[in-house]
Formats: C-alpha cells, structure tokens, sequence
C-alpha cells in the first residue's frame, strides 16, 4: 500500500491524529466548547438579530421591511415620552440605584466583615435573600405598606403621627413613585455583588494592615483607602458590573408597584419598561429593538467606565 503524499516516514494517521488530540491547544478548545456554544446561541445571536430588527419594521405578524435609521431618528427626534420621560428617569435611577446600591453593599459587606463568624452568616443571608425573592417581595410587603387607603402601613403611621390628614396614593401620584422605586431598590440591592466584597474583604491578608499601622496608618478610612478597596479590586470589578447590569435592569419594580405598564404619567417609566411597552404590548419589534440597542450601549459604556476605574493598568 503506497504511503500518504507529505506524510513524514514512520508516522501514521493515526499517529498524528493522536498528537493533536494530546496538544493543550486542543484540550483548551473542548473545554471552550460548551461555553463558546451557549454563548454564541443566548448572547451572540440574539445581539445580532435584535441590531439587524433595529434597522426594519416589524410588527411580529408581516415579514421585516428594511428602514435605515429611522427608528433611531425618530426615538431620539419624535418620541416624546423617551425624551422627556423615559431617559431622565433610567439615568437618574441608574446614578442613585447604580452607585448608592454600590457603596451600600460595600459598607455593609466592610460592617460584616467587623463581626462574628455565626452573626456574619446570619446577617448576610438576611440581607441577600430580598435579592432572591424581590418581585414576590414587592407584590406581599411594599404594596401592602404603601397601600393608598389608611389600612397601608406607612399611611397608618402617618395618620397616628399627624404627619397628614387623609391617606397619600402613594403608588399613583406620580410625585412619590419613582421614590418609592429608588427604596425598594435599594432594599433590594444586596445581590452577589454584596457577597462577592464580602468575599474580598475576608481574603486580604490581615498583614497587610499590621504593617500598614507600623508605617502609619492612623484610621479605619485610611484603612477603607489604602488597604482594603486596592487589596480587592477584582470583586469590586465584579460589584460594579453586577451593579450597573441590575440598575438598567429593574423596570419590573415600577411594573409590580403600579400593577401596569407604563407606570402613572411615566412617573416610574425606565428604558426596560419602553421596550416592553413597544415590543409586548404595541408589538412594534424593529422601534422596541432599536431602543434595546441603545439601552446595550448605555451599559457597555457603564461597564467600560468600571473597568477603567477597577482594573489594574498592567492587566491590560
């Protein structure tokens, strides 16, 4: 049997076929495999298809009619409620959700840190759990506090105080919804963010703030300063995403406070509840894809901002 063309002698198919399958190039590319597949079919291709719509109108029944720019034009040009609405309240909420949700899982994950093995577990499991279980959470207890009769909790208190007169709709005038947004938010903030700078924090060698108070250290901030946010900068990497991606990501608050979509007089209106109410409701996919588009870019530029801001200059 004459032998393969550019075949080295003494050296089979088989033989090679062997060698390859035992490179770590190859052993790298199974394990990736997976990952890459899942990746490619939840997060890649639905990126793809959501960019492609945005250029098109598509109202879900009709084939997609190419549009150009348009829907962008007239989101940034002729949507009014976006505008005047919809954009002010994400950023607002973002700021305040976003970084007060950030520093608040901080200290109360540098608080619990200062405690007892046995009271720290306690703690952070009564204070991760409204991250689990917020929408069912939202719907049992803050609906029932700010309830617009004088039965609601908070209206009660009031009532008993003499702070008001008659009861305050608080879930439909619109002066004290997005508030009360920004409270349960808050409330409910402390997500594996707040467990991953817990984790941080426990891990720093303890050393490092001896040796620190021997070149003198004089105080617990310089401590916060110096020692503790350099010495866990991957974690606060971690929070800050996880942070940023929640922020943009809660529209269903306003949802289960307000029982409906959109929220009183767009009081509470986030870009996630935008898309919704164009892409479920008035089922117009190619405008509702284009300010998914938007919405995409706003947390890219986020989490950009994060990075630089957390990532050493040598990791780059």
């Amino acid at each position: 049997m004459a032998r393969k063309k550019n075949m080295p002698e003494g050296i089979t198919p088989n033989a090679s076929h062997k060698r390859m399958v035992d490179t770590d190039w190859f052993r790298g590319l199974v394990l990736l495999l997976p990952y890459a597949l899942m990746f490619a079919t939840f997060i890649l291709a639905p990126v793809m298809i959501a960019v492609g719509l945005s250029f098109t109108h598509f109202d879900v029944v009709n084939d997609p009619k190419f549009a150009g720019l348009e829907n962008y034009l007239t989101l940034f040009t002729g949507d009014v409620v976006f505008m005047k609405y919809v954009l002010p309240n994400t950023v607002m909420y973002a700021i305040i959700v976003g970084i007060g949700g950030y520093v608040l899982s901080f200290l109360m994950a540098w608080v619990l840190a200062q405690v007892t093995p046995r009271a720290r577990t306690l703690y952070s499991l009564a204070m991760y759990t409204p991250s689990m279980t917020g929408q069912l959470m939202v719907t049992i207890i803050f609906k029932a506090a700010f309830s617009g009769d004088q039965n609601g909790i908070v209206n009660a208190w009031l009532l008993q105080l003499r702070a008001i007169d008659q009861p305050i709709q608080w879930l439909i005038q619109p002066e004290h919804f997005m508030q009360i947004m920004i409270i349960v938010s808050l409330w409910s903030s402390m997500g594996i963010g707040f467990l991953s700078m817990l984790s941080g924090i426990m891990n720093i060698d303890q050393e490092l703030y001896e040796a620190a108070y021997v070149d003198g250290l004089r105080n617990r901030a310089q401590e916060i300063i110096y020692i503790t946010v350099p010495s866990m900068k991957p974690q606060m990497l971690f929070g800050a995403v996880m942070s940023i991606v929640g922020a943009f990501n809660m529209g269903w608050i306003g949802i289960s406070l307000a029982g409906s979509n959109p929220t009183p007089e767009y009081s509470g209106q986030l870009i996630v509840n935008h898309i919704d109410d164009y892409g479920y409701l008035r089922y117009e996919m190619g405008y509702a894809a284009a300010v998914s588009v938007v919405l995409l870019c706003l947390v890219w530029i986020c989490s950009q901002v994060a990075n630089k801001l957390f990532t050493e200059k040598e990791e780059f």
